[in-house]
């Protein structure tokens, strides 16, 4: 049975308290009043820096972001106004960013956990503990976001603009999906589909952790029937949530791949955790049935996601820029010109890197390898959220800074606890599963 150790807890509650502070601190210096940030625009005007980087001036490229565009009058939103929202964005933004990076973690780690339940996998039982163990954030992390998302349907932020009814009314592509992009109606979603994927996750641990103490396999058959189901529901509300959750801040522009391309994202990062946590708990004397070979796995699907995601981020790119609609490729111009760095950098740190790394086969069995590819990969991947969420909502108001880094920070360590809390609640070996003996044998042929 594992113990959850004094660093892990230490290190984890002071990740918890220095990101509040730094969170508090963040929306402390957010401008509270449109003269707040006409007077921030000027310092950062005065500031040589700034004025090469930060594009403050009255010719902002808004489009993207849904203010203007397509709007029967062009002064719905003054600019002031406008500048107003994106720097008041920011903090909610980066809480955002980082609330929804390590709860896709965790609902990525459900469903790969549920693949290999419906698939009946043989080499992977002796990980599921651990992946029992990620999934325990998913109803606290997934209820931390629709906290967000309530109070951006109460107006405490401009995350999404089409809960302003005045946007909505003077903007005719927002106004003719009003019936779907519902704030109460979007609401009722984000607890529908947290509640599925919540129920999910209780009865699929419930079934696994009797299995340990059966004497048949009628936990295992009723886990396995689950488990098929729920990838059914999983399928059609993760795209659904990735509409609703991250589409829909920037609700002018849709593409058909944005559900897949999510998935690719939260697929990746949900195996690299995987294995990180696998590596570490057996370097501290646990899971002694977890071999090189399992590690190797976890490697190929750290590869083979890796080229999936790109696979998707060009099919999404090149349609897009090929057709050259203006409609949908201002969405990755106001990236390309805004977001210049992380744009193109995401691409570097999520490809290339991982593909030059992972390629051989004997590299996947490395475990500091393994390590070192794992970091990058969620690196990469949290700057996939961000580029997926900070254009549309603080427009070229971007940066990396207290917000961001002390959100990220709280998000972690309230990550680490609970999952590695989650992991002192049962033994780390599924021994009841019917193919754990299988799994604990369990050899990659060359």
């Amino acid at each position: 049975m594992y113990k959850l150790s004094t660093n892990i807890k230490i290190f984890s509650f002071s990740l918890i308290v220095i990101g509040l502070l730094g969170i508090g601190f963040g929306f402390y210096s957010a401008p509270k009043t449109i003269e707040e940030s006409k007077q921030m625009v000027a310092n950062y005007h005065d500031d040589s820096h700034s004025s090469s980087d930060s594009h403050l001036s009255e010719s902002d490229s808004s489009e993207s972001y849904g203010y203007n565009t397509h709007s029967s009058d062009s002064h719905v939103m003054s600019h002031d106004e406008h500048v107003y929202h994106q720097l008041a964005n920011r903090p909610w933004a980066a809480l955002y960013v980082a609330a929804f990076f390590f709860f896709m973690i965790s609902l990525g780690t459900l469903a790969f956990y549920a693949i290999q339940r419906a698939a009946q996998a043989g080499w992977s039982p002796v990980l599921f503990r651990v992946m029992e163990g990620i999934t325990g954030y998913l109803l606290p992390g997934g209820l931390l976001v629709l906290l967000i998302l309530l109070l951006s349907v109460l107006h405490f932020n401009h995350l999404f603009i089409w809960m302003d009814p005045e946007v909505v009314e003077h903007d005719k592509i927002i106004k003719a999906k009003s019936g779907y992009l519902d704030p109460y109606f979007f609401l009722i979603r984000g607890f529908i589909y947290l509640g599925g994927w919540s129920l999910y996750r209780y009865f699929s641990r419930k079934f696994s952790i009797a299995q340990d103490n059966s004497n048949d396999n009628k936990n295992h058959i009723k886990n396995f029937k689950i488990s098929a189901g729920f990838l059914v529901f999983f399928l059609v509300t993760e795209s659904m949530m990735s509409w609703d959750w991250i589409m829909s801040i920037d609700p002018h522009w849709f593409s058909t791949l944005f559900g897949w391309y999510v998935f690719a994202s939260m697929a990746v990062s949900a195996v690299t955790t995987i294995a990180l946590i696998s590596i570490y708990l057996k370097s501290k004397g646990y899971l002694p049935n977890v071999n090189d070979n399992h590690i190797h796995d976890l490697g190929k699907f750290m590869f083979g996601f890796s080229v999936f995601w790109t696979y998707l981020w060009f099919s999404q790119f090149m349609l897009i820029w090929y057709a050259n609609i203006p409609e949908e490729v201002v969405y990755f111009i106001t990236r390309m010109d805004d977001y210049t760095i992380p744009f193109w950098g995401m691409v570097v740190i999520n490809f290339i890197l991982p593909f030059l790394i992972l390629v051989s086969s004997n590299f996947k069995r490395v475990y500091w390898i393994i390590t070192m590819a794992g970091i990058i990969i969620l690196v990469g991947h949290y700057i996939d959220v961000y580029n997926m969420i900070m254009p549309s909502a603080v427009g070229d108001k971007w940066g990396f800074g207290i917000p961001e880094l002390a959100s990220l920070m709280f998000f972690a360590g309230l990550f680490i606890f609970i999952v590695f809390s989650t992991l002192t609640k049962a033994p780390l070996e599924a021994k009841g599963d019917p193919f754990n003996e299988e799994s604990k044998k369990f050899v990659y042929p060359f």
